[in-house]
């Protein structure tokens, strides 16, 4: 079961998050109002693809109230033999492990992906002392993501390593490349900026160069194709649907 904590810990908890982000224009969630379910005996984990300044992968577990969140530019892997980064940043609201959308401007700015959600476990024992020693051992129970894991910080306190162990979910195999869509919509990064304006960013984009600004233009111009389609096959579809009805009698 996940560590009780009041709502006003919570909030305090997430006082640099907030700071950190205009909710005049940003649709991330603001505070800590969620509401747990009764069936659910274990805590949350999720992980965000997020296309900002740079593509990197949001790995987030929940704990006393909030989700404790780290970075990892290269996203999670499978080997055990790879030693991901993961730059541990502010804590999000426990809200967010559902957030898929766009952020227009200001901090963040970018397209944020559901890349994968699930329920997590500790493996060795109180979360607390296991994040103060700077090692904590856990399991996961998600769509893409199973089986033991371990964070490790690596002597900085910002910086930690997210690695996989060794059991029946390990594997070779690029879990970002072969499994790259979203588990909440199902779509891809185009997908979910087609349900925006493609031309969100009028004055400027998050990325511009590099891999991060390449992918980002690929991406707002397969959104702008999705949309010309939509708009130019929809009304077709629906007068189509009502041809059938109409000869069907109904």
């Amino acid at each position: 079961m996940p560590r009780r904590t009041t709502r006003g810990e919570a909030e305090k908890r997430l006082e640099k998050y907030r700071a950190k982000r205009d909710f005049a224009t940003s649709p991330e969630p603001a505070d800590a109002t969620h509401r747990r379910s009764s069936r659910r005996k274990k805590p949350i984990f999720c992980v965000q693809k997020h296309l900002a300044t740079q593509l990197h992968y949001d790995f987030r577990l929940e704990h006393a109230g909030v989700l404790l969140s780290w970075a990892v530019p290269k996203g999670p892997s499978l080997n055990p033999d790879d030693k991901r980064l993961a730059m541990h940043v502010e804590d999000h609201p426990l809200d967010y492990a559902d957030f898929e959308g766009v952020i227009p401007e200001g901090y963040g700015a970018g397209i944020v992906m559901l890349w994968d959600k699930g329920t997590w476990e500790p493996e060795n024992g109180n979360v607390d002392k296991a994040l103060e020693k700077g090692e904590l051992k856990f399991r996961l129970d998600g769509t893409k993501l199973k089986g033991s894991w371990v964070l490790v910080r690596t002597g900085r306190d910002r910086s930690w390593l997210l690695i996989k162990h060794r059991d029946d979910w390990a594997g070779e195999i690029d879990v970002t490349e072969v499994a790259p869509d979203s588990v909440k919509s199902f779509g891809d990064f185009a997908d979910i900026l087609a349900q925006e304006k493609p031309d969100v960013w009028k004055s400027h984009m998050p990325a511009r160069g590099g891999a991060s600004g390449a992918l980002l233009r690929k991406v707002i111009a397969e959104a702008a194709e999705k949309i010309a389609q939509r708009e130019k096959h929809g009304p077709a579809r629906k007068s189509a649907g009502r041809r059938r009805r109409k000869e069907s009698g109904r």
